[in-house]
């Protein structure tokens, strides 16, 4: 069959609705980020909406810092609990987190209310992230997993930019009440979502995971026999006798399997040396640099529309274009504009008089927002979907996240340190150093993977080519037993 056409992968409707509705979670968490933005300047007002006097600078990043603790330490268990109680199970528990944390939120008459709310927010952060990039590519055709992946990403945005735009024109309460039905509408509609088919093969549940994978593949027997096969021969690799169990020695078992954890962790950690988390928090402290007379709010709502355009392209792109090319992209976009940012500081330094070219600052940040959604934003999730052997995947991608949120705190915290001893044009020029370190190890070690069945890529990463004939993959191995000479007849 002709790879990435329709008779090739059925059901692709389907799979966009599941995967819909799963992210309905990433949605709402993208909400919870969103909500601090215009909430905070209120609760460090004279009459705050929580508490009887206004929240300090350091109560207030800690609301930040909770909620990244939180979720490393959360993404180092999710994964035990989605293999052992399955995905659908953990997405309950993940729903009674969002809950949680928007219930904390309505109901807070003092300070702590609030932090508890984030320690919701960071379990819900650390589950939301990990668990369902784990089940849409799970769920999804090789062809489209690039696509439905990045919806995390566009739909997060699309949670910060909702929760910018209503955080600006509701009250306190109202927000929190009105932000707490996205959860309920989760709830609502994850009970008819199928469970994903390779756990189901994992606990030998095979006539379900049968009956599930013939309806994500849109009723085509054909399609679904020839996955479950593949499926079953992953679980039987599982459970050969005399393999390893220690999960820290499977992740350094062959060439593939090292690859993979190195461009994981690298991406992951990549993404948060970007410094998204520090642009997001001081949007209104660059814009004030730039000399605009835009109001925080508006500003924050910019920033969101143009993130959620990004994750867009990112979305439309992904499986036209490829992750190298908007990998490489995002780090060459995102490295330019730290640049430019940092010489348009540092010239402020110095004495010029730059306001004639503040609009500068304001495209530098809206160019950096919209590659980030290009690349780095999805990447990372797309990327480690689709490079490691699912035996080890969650293992791997639990060590990314939990890199990712441990990283994401020490740039917050650290920031404001190092704002002090290398100025804000130091702080950009260091940003843009991260990003064109992480173009080079993009460049160097990461394969594109647009498209092609798991085992070619692993394949691919142990050393071992594949060629295309009569429209099948064919491995170097195979070519050149093909091409060796027949034995001589004695």
């Amino acid at each position: 069959m002709v790879k990435g056409s329709k008779i090739d992968e059925p059901g692709r409707f389907r799979q966009l609705v599941v995967a819909l509705i799963a992210n309905i979670s990433s949605l709402s968490l993208g909400t919870m980020i969103g909500w601090q933005s215009p909430t905070i300047p209120q609760l460090q007002s004279e009459n705050p909406p929580v508490g009887n006097e206004p929240m300090t600078d350091e109560a207030a990043s800690w609301l930040t810092g909770i909620t990244c603790i939180t979720a490393a330490l959360t993404s180092l268990i999710v994964g035990t609990i989605a293999n052992r109680f399955g995905r659908k199970m953990t997405g309950y528990l993940m729903a009674f987190a969002l809950c949680s944390n928007w219930l904390f939120t309505t109901i807070a008459t003092q300070q702590t209310y609030l932090f508890i709310a984030r320690f919701f927010a960071g379990i819900s952060g650390g589950m939301v992230l990990f668990l369902v990039p784990l089940y849409v590519s799970e769920i999804a055709s090789d062809g489209i997993r690039g696509m439905l992946g990045s919806l995390l990403v566009f739909l997060l945005n699309g949670g910060i930019l909702l929760g910018y735009i209503l955080g600006a024109v509701l009250s306190y309460r109202l927000f929190s009440i009105i932000m707490l039905a996205l959860p309920l509408l989760y709830i609502v509609l994850f009970p008819f979502v199928p469970e994903s088919p390779v756990y189901l093969l994992r606990r030998n549940r095979i006539n379900e995971a049968a009956r599930y994978l013939t309806w994500l593949r849109g009723g085509h027997k054909p399609t679904m026999e020839r996955e479950m096969l593949r499926l079953q021969e992953e679980a039987k690799e599982l459970d050969v006798p005399g393999r390893p169990t220690n999960k820290l020695s499977e992740m350094f078992r062959d060439q593939a399997t090292i690859k993979g954890l190195f461009i994981t962790l690298g991406l992951f950690g990549g993404q948060q040396l970007a410094g998204i988390f520090v642009m997001i928090s001081y949007t209104e402290t660059i814009f004030k640099i730039s000399g605009s007379s835009l109001s925080p709010n508006s500003s924050a709502i910019i920033v969101g529309v143009i993130q959620v355009f990004g994750s867009c392209l990112s979305t439309t792109l992904v499986e036209r274009v490829g992750r190298r090319p908007l990998l490489l992209t995002s780090c060459l976009g995102m490295g330019t504009c730290h640049f430019v940012l940092g010489v348009f500081c540092y010239l402020q330094t110095l004495g010029y008089d730059v306001s004639q070219f503040s609009w500068i600052s304001i495209v530098a940040l809206s160019v950096y927002m919209i590659t980030y959604g290009l690349g780095m934003g999805p990447g990372p999730y797309v990327i480690s979907s689709e490079i490691l052997s699912r035996d080890v995947a969650s293992s791997i991608v639990t060590l990314g996240m939990f890199t990712a949120w441990g990283m994401a705190f020490v740039v917050v915290k650290l920031f404001p340190s190092v704002l002090v001893l290398l100025g804000m044009h130091g702080c950009f020029f260091l940003f843009g150093i991260f990003c064109a370190t992480t173009f080079a190890f993009i460049f160097i070690l990461i394969p594109e993977t647009k498209g092609q069945p798991r085992q070619v890529i692993l394949d691919r990463l142990n050393g071992i080519f594949y060629a295309l004939d009569n429209k099948q993959y064919v491995s170097s191995n195979e070519i050149a037993k093909r091409s060796a000479p027949l034995p001589e007849l004695i």
